[in-house]
Formats: C-alpha cells, structure tokens, sequence
C-alpha cells in the first residue's frame, strides 16, 4: 500500500510503498483511510521537537483521520498509542476503543482537519477544568485555527465573556462573528490584563515570553485575588519555556495545569470526542480545509507553515463523499 515515511528528522515525509497492516487481536479493526489532517501537532513530531514523538525513523506520521470499515461505516479515529504506524497510509489497523462512529453523510475532509484543532480546546474545557456555562474565558493565540476553534467551543459551552487575544488583525477582526466578545492585540499585555482581568480559564495557544507578560497584567489588575484562575497552557507557539513572574502567583490564585496527551490519558479523550464529533459532523464546528493527495505529501509539508488552511491528505484507496472539496 502507499503511505508517508519520515526517514529522517527534520525532513518531509516520503511517499514509500510499504506492507499492508494485518489485524492483530479482537480489539482491533482495519480502516482504508480517507483522509488525515496534517496538523502542527504531526508536524513536530516528524521535527522530533515534540515530547510525543517517535524516538527512531522510519515511520508513518499522522495521528487521526477519518476512516471506513469493510461495512462502509465512517469513524473518525486517534492513533496516539501507534508511534511508528500513523494515519497516513491508505489503510491503518486501530484499537476498538479509538474510534468514533460518524453520520453515513460526514465529510471526512471536514471532520479530519476540525477535529484536532477542535479538542484542545473541548478537553481543556471538559477535562482540564471545572468550567462551567456562565464563566468567562480568554484565548492567547485566538488567530490560529486551533485558538479560532476555541473562541467557538468556549461559545458553543455557554461562556459569558469570551476574550480573543492575537496578532493577526485581520483574523482578529473575525473572531466575534464566532463568538468573542472583546478582541485584544496580544502585543498590549497592559490593555488585555485590564480587559481579562476577572477571567474564570485562559487557553494558552501562545506560552514563551508573551504569557509571562499577560499573566503579570492580569495578576495586577484582578479584582479578587481569591477567585480562582485557571491557566490551561496547550500550545507553545511563542516558545516552549516562559519565566513566570512569582509576584503573580504569589498575590493572587492561579492554578496552572496543561492539557495534551498524558495529562489526559487516551480514553479519556476518546471518550470526550464522542460528544465533540457530533457538532463537528453536522458542521457546527468546522475549519477551513484544503484537500490534497497523499501523493503530494511532500510539497504539503512544506506549504503548511504559511497557509491558514488545514492541509487534508487523502490516501486514495477509496473515495471521501466530498473529496477534493475546499471546506
């Protein structure tokens, strides 16, 4: 069958030939793969820049898609348990418990590039936190897909106030059509520590230099000290480490967890991507998606960075009900 392979870290995968999966145990099914997000996350991990990531090459990268069994019933699946075996190949081999049922009529385009970016934020909010509808939440880095589809679930799940935080002006400028209800440039930690200053959760897409400063801001300008913070650090897109300031956490109370794969385990999150597939299914919840051939895995890699789609590779064993399309 034809697949990806990362034979060397740091590169673009190779379009290879490789065997065939074969069924192991009967807690196991066999999917043709239709299509596979090619999400930052993969992309790191191919880098051997993510705490997840393979330890040795060669191997498939991707770690979701959308799926069909031999009946044609369409599941969205996570391989986060497979390190060397990834989504993107025309067929995969994935534990019972890893896969969602979806509508017979689900764009598998749709649903393989919304649904990674759609969990962090769904997980952080469900299972990283005690929110709860009526709370206010704000979203460093609220102008990538990702924090884009966390001003719609903060939204979605009732908050009162969602505060988006981000660089891009123009994408900034969209965001209350999606739910937020204050914009703020993440480069004015003063303005955005005074604008969230009574926030209940913070997803934290950014992390680095830019959180330090906005935690600062928020720390001073907070009204009860006593209430309750929780920071929910997911992504780091300003860099991996941040020098918080001690005064912050000393004069007011924030807790700080992360949310990804260890801080919850597999079936946890299985569990709460039942509930996120439905919204995202019917298309309540969806990122802009372009479709590409498994074939072109390698100019894709590269095209990734500088584009706001989400790249889709479609394997082309079978046909998605809507392949080819720009969702």
């Amino acid at each position: 069958m034809k697949a990806a392979s990362v034979v060397s870290f740091g590169s673009p995968p190779e379009f290879v030939e490789q065997p065939a999966p074969s069924i192991v145990g009967a807690d196991n099914v066999l999917l043709d793969v239709l299509a596979v997000g090619l999400h930052p996350i993969v992309r790191a991990q191919a880098d051997g820049t993510h705490y997840m990531s393979p330890q040795a090459v060669p191997f498939t990268p991707g770690i979701d898609g959308v799926g069909q069994d031999g009946d044609g019933v369409l599941y969205y699946f996570i391989l986060f348990e497979s390190k060397y075996r990834g989504a993107m190949a025309e067929q995969v081999v994935v534990n019972t418990r890893h896969i969602v049922p979806l509508p017979p009529d689900a764009d598998p385009v749709a649903v393989a590039a919304t649904m990674n970016p759609a969990m962090s934020a769904w997980l952080a909010l469900r299972g990283r936190t005690q929110f709860r509808a009526g709370q206010d939440v704000l979203v460093l880095g609220a102008t990538g897909n990702s924090g884009r589809m966390a001003v719609r679930i903060a939204a979605l799940l009732g908050a009162r106030k969602v505060i988006a935080a981000g660089r891009d002006s123009g994408r900034l400028a969209e965001l209350p059509a999606l739910g937020a209800t204050d914009v703020v440039a993440i480069g004015d930690p003063e303005l955005l520590g005074a604008t969230a200053a009574d926030v209940d959760v913070v997803l934290d897409y950014v992390w680095g230099t830019p959180t330090a400063a906005i935690m600062a801001a928020i720390a001073a300008h907070r009204r009860d000290p006593g209430h309750k913070l929780t920071w929910v650090e997911i992504g780091s897109a300003a860099g991996p480490h941040a020098s918080l300031p001690s005064a912050a956490l000393r004069s007011c109370h924030i807790d700080i967890v992360g949310s990804g794969r260890g801080a919850l385990s597999t079936d946890t999150i299985v569990a709460g991507l039942a509930d996120l597939a439905a919204p995202v299914a019917v298309g309540d919840l969806i990122v802009e998606a372009e479709a590409r051939p498994l074939a072109d895995v390698a100019q894709s890699w590269q095209d990734a960075s500088r584009l706001t789609a989400r790249i889709v590779l479609l394997p082309g064993r079978t046909t998605p009900n809507k392949a080819g399309a720009r969702t």
